[in-house]
């Protein structure tokens, strides 16, 4: 299924289905209702992104499945009408804060999303000043911790993308030696675009010892032979005009000859901890214990102080979310999450490498969305 194919009923139907979980969980944990501003949330809840100006947009969802957006009038024909939300529009002079309190009752539980604003927060508290409002982070992670049908195929579609992108690099279609980091992250910028993005969220390109900072900023250095190459890049993909989903690949590259000494060792180690990662994870392991999949073979081979940053992280409308794959996380993996699969190995001043897909869980097991070749490619021009 190509992004043509979808329509704005699949959508509809999904963010209802959204909607409706919320007011569920809402009514199960006493709370009244979920307020919804700047951030991923609305977007997730309505397919709405609303601009992050001084003026508020908020969604409230309440216990009972009642849905409205209070939206400044200017900006409401941004809006794509969604059968059972109400859209309430207020003009400047108007209280828009007075018009949400409206919406609550007038005592208990109600959940704000982590993005507000704090002033929007005090004004709240100002105009419902009975109402306990608290973080709905724990709430709404939970639930779009696990992708929908139509998530998942577009995160399916966003990693093709990369993939295509990947491909180019392989081949040589985009140049790397004798241009600069910066131009290259450029020309890897512009192909995201070709394959379909609608957005370049990053484009990482890190050579000789750069290689060893793993959100390393491209740079004005030569690429040349002999360094080591490791791109990172992912953007946004959308379909019907609906909020998009993100990409996100790393793939590690030698350029020309000689080859760094020591490197294919590490780079072997690195395949072998991917692997591991990839095969081993499981529904119902903890984000820690996916970690260490790919954590003790690293340690094993002497390189443990060289692995730096987490596993994974959660991926969907936001380039990072829950869940986590980190040491000390308890949370456990369950159908549905997307996460990265991500073990590096950096070895400071000389070089580094690392491997990333998208996968998502499904029937127990995390399947890659990602199928760009991983072995170590020696690029030519």
């Amino acid at each position: 299924m190509t992004a043509a194919a979808f329509d704005r009923r699949r959508f509809e139907v999904a963010y209802r289905a959204r909607i409706d979980r919320i007011a569920a969980l809402c009514r199960e944990r006493g709370h009244s209702a979920v307020i919804a501003t700047v951030g991923a949330e609305m977007p997730w809840l309505i397919g709405y992104q609303a601009m992050p100006l001084e003026r508020i947009t908020a969604a409230v969802v309440t216990g009972d499945g009642e849905a409205r957006l209070v939206i400044p009038q200017l900006e409401a024909p941004r809006f794509r009408p969604l059968e059972g939300v109400e859209v309430l529009g207020w003009r400047d002079g108007e209280d828009p804060f007075r018009l949400v309190a409206s919406m609550l009752p007038r005592e208990g539980s109600v959940l704000v999303t982590e993005g507000t604003r704090a002033g929007w927060l005090f004004q709240l508290f100002s105009a419902a000043p009975s109402v306990r409002f608290s973080s709905a982070e724990t709430l709404t992670a939970e639930v779009r911790a696990i992708k929908d049908e139509i998530e998942v195929r577009l995160l399916t579609l966003a990693a093709e993308a990369a993939d295509r992108v990947a491909a180019r690099l392989r081949d040589g279609e985009i140049p790397v030696i004798g241009r600069t980091e910066r131009e290259v992250s450029a020309a890897i910028a512009a192909a995201l675009l070709e394959e379909g993005h609608v957005k370049v969220n990053f484009a990482i390109v890190a050579s000789g010892p750069n290689s060893a900072s793993p959100h390393h900023e491209a740079s004005d250095r030569v690429i040349g032979a002999g360094d080591i190459l490791v791109t990172d890049f992912g953007g946004t993909f959308s379909a019907g005009g609906e909020p998009g989903y993100c990409s996100d690949i790393t793939r590690t590259f030698a350029v020309g000859d000689p080859e760094p000494a020591g490197f294919f060792e590490l780079y072997s180690t690195l395949q072998t901890a991917q692997e591991a990662a990839a095969s081993g994870i499981r529904a119902g392991m903890s984000g820690s214990e996916a970690d260490a999949l790919a954590r003790e073979p690293i340690a094993a081979a002497g390189y443990g102080d060289c692995f730096i940053h987490r596993l994974g992280h959660g991926i969907g409308l936001e380039e990072h979310e829950e869940p986590y794959l980190a040491p000390g996380e308890h949370s456990r993996l369950a159908d549905g999450m997307a996460f990265s699969i991500e073990p590096g190995i950096y070895v400071q001043g000389r070089y580094g490498a690392r491997i990333e897909d998208i996968a998502i869980l499904s029937g127990g097991r995390a399947l890659r969305l990602n199928h760009a070749p991983r072995d170590l490619v020696i690029l030519s021009r």
